[in-house]
């Protein structure tokens, strides 16, 4: 009977879900063909408006923009790095742009994206044009990119945040005492701290010292690109920071850290101005990005191709999905770039904390046959640690942002023993039948017997055998060494470079180039083909829409638990053994 109830609910909930799907789908098409193909044309005189008020990821979808209007976030709800950057680096050769206005208020982004995104402005102002940043409240990342910016508005009754970096860990010990859950841990690597929030309620002082590390290094990238951009002394910069000497808007302006207090009509003004528009009543030309990206299309006709293979989200067994770098799938990119002759170098965009360590060395293995036959480089973004170094390490060349988090070579390997949980919280009870005495060694009804747990440890230390091997020889140096920057411990770009992880302190356009290069290909006759290929529109709609529910639906169960709800999800993501880093490195 109660099969019955919940077959006929299951049903009653699919005909809802399909019959809403089937509606929106059917306005966005219909959406779709009234909006047509029209090609955007940008008037002269124009100023790029540059708003980045969604989180910003490695690659947007191809979401038509009507689709937006039906279902908040089914266009991706993102910006795409790739596509800023291009929009910004078009902006700068078009005569038409005169100079771009910075919308970034609350931006959602790595620091190393940022850094990114900031360098190509920096490059957009060296052929003579201008940006101008406003806000009503700048916060640490906002701030960043908004630095070089020629001219930085803020509200006369806003605020501006600017006093040091924090990274805060999320334990989960304590809840999983009170449900009566035990994570039996395993690892290798003093520094392989992923664990720790399973088994501590605080960092252990090898936990803290790296991340002090890392994350003061991070800083030092952001002290001096600010300083650099504003003309302030580094040393002073720091002390205003370190102080919080920003207090309220008008110490922002006395410490030279913004140029003027000024309501949005008067940036506008200033703009006029700037654009020779003499009459207040004159509007200002803005081209927002969402169109401006599509004013125009890459003209090169070159047949050589760099292929740029963008590995985003945790590495995982199989096909994977848009969040995820699925082995199988990444595999098969790479050895189908290898095979195909148009080809001539692979660019391996990563962004990833890493994943399962078997899904890593699949597409590994992948990118060591291809480095034998064309050059593959390696371009880290925010993070490319653990398996994201994993599927690095095999590529002729490392190119990572001197605030890109890498590293942390080493594995670990969670089996949860549920007993507790189920006998005293639920009364419920299990019993096996086994043909041998280790049949039933990962169960999660019992805990382990100390041979077993030796089965599981001596697997680990085989693995941290391999990867630390493999990634000795694909940085040409003796294991031993290796293995010296290695035990887990997360680095910064820069203590990477210097502990030769990683060969050039750059961006993924130097990542471009230096594959070009090894090619021996000239500027001009290669064009980037970006993959995996996006998925078709309606598939992609159809993913988003479902993914957005479901994550608003446990957002508004749980409210401001949700973070912590969502973080005792991903522990069903600890299946095998693991290379990731730890937990969620969050940095404010």
């Amino acid at each position: 009977m109660l099969k019955f109830f919940r077959g006929v609910l299951a049903t009653i909930v699919g005909l809802i879900i399909f019959s809403l799907l089937a509606l929106i789908v059917g306005s966005v098409i219909l959406g779709v063909i009234a909006s047509g193909d029209d090609k955007v044309e940008v008037s002269d005189n124009s100023v790029l408006h540059l708003q980045l008020n969604k989180p910003v990821v490695e690659r947007e979808s191809d979401i038509p923009l009507s689709a937006s209007d039906l279902v908040p976030g089914a266009d991706g709800g993102v910006h795409g790095l790739m596509d800023i950057l291009r929009v910004v680096k078009h902006a700068k050769d078009d005569n038409k742009i005169k100079g771009i206005y910075l919308d970034a208020q609350f931006v959602n982004a790595g620091f190393a994206s940022l850094k990114e995104i900031r360098d190509a402005l920096k490059d957009f102002k060296s052929g003579g044009k201008w940006v101008v940043a406003y806000n009503e409240i700048f916060t640490e990342k906002d701030y960043y990119l908004a630095s070089v910016a020629d001219e930085i508005y803020l509200n006369p009754v806003g605020a501006l945040e600017l006093n040091g970096l924090v990274s805060e860990v999320v334990f989960l010990k304590g809840a999983l005492d009170k449900l009566g859950i035990e994570p039996q841990v395993f690892r290798v690597g003093e520094f392989k701290s992923a664990v720790e929030p399973l088994i501590r309620t605080s960092m252990s002082e090898a936990s803290r010292e790296q991340t002090n590390a890392f994350l003061n290094n991070i800083y030092n990238v952001f002290l001096e690109d600010v300083a650099v951009s504003r003309n302030l002394d580094r040393n002073e910069l720091e002390r205003i920071s370190d102080e919080m000497l920003v207090r309220k808007p008008e110490d922002a302006v006395r410490l030279k850290v913004v140029d003027k207090l000024a309501y949005f009509d008067e940036v506008l003004a200033g703009m006029r101005t700037k654009l020779g528009l003499e009459d207040e009543e004159d509007k200002i030309n803005f081209i927002k990005y969402g169109k401006y990206k599509k004013s125009f299309e890459d003209g090169n006709t070159s047949s050589n191709r760099i292929a740029v293979i963008v590995a985003s989200g945790d590495i995982i067994s199989g096909e994977g999905d848009h969040q995820t770098i699925g082995s199988d799938t990444f595999a098969k990119e790479i050895r189908d770039a290898r095979k195909n002759d148009r080809v001539k170098a692979i660019v391996l965009r990563i962004n990833s904390p890493g994943g399962s360590a078997l899904a890593s060395d699949v597409i590994w293995r992948e990118v060591v046959l291809a480095a034998a036959e064309k050059p593959i480089i390696a371009s880290m973004s925010d993070v490319a640690a653990s398996g994201g170094y994993y599927i690095a390490m095999g590529c002729d060349t490392i190119v990572a942002q001197p605030n890109t988090i890498t590293g942390s070579i080493g594995i670990f390997g969670v089996i949860l023993n549920l007993q507790n949980l189920l006998n005293d919280k639920l009364g419920i009870t299990t019993d096996v039948v086994e043909t041998g005495e280790l049949s039933n060694i990962f169960k999660v009804t019992a805990p382990l017997n100390s041979f077993e747990k030796s089965i599981v440890q001596n697997a680990l230390e085989e693995g941290y055998e391999i990867f630390t091997r493999k990634a000795a020889e694909g940085r040409n140096m003796p294991v031993e060494k290796l293995r010296e920057v290695a035990s887990g411990r997360v680095w910064s770009g820069i203590e990477a470079r210097d502990r030769g992880l990683v060969d050039v302190l750059g961006s993924f356009d130097d990542a471009v180039r230096i594959a070009a290069s090894k090619a021996q290909l000239e500027e001009g006759d290669y064009r980037l083909r970006f993959y995996p290929e996006q998925k078709g529109f309606l598939e992609e709609l159809l993913n988003k829409f479902s993914g957005n529910a479901e994550a608003k639906a446990m957002e508004l169960q749980f409210g401001d638990l949700y973070p912590y709800v969502k973080q005792l999800r991903e522990l069903k993501k600890y299946s095998g053994i693991q290379a990731r880093m730890p937990f969620d490195i969050n940095i404010e």
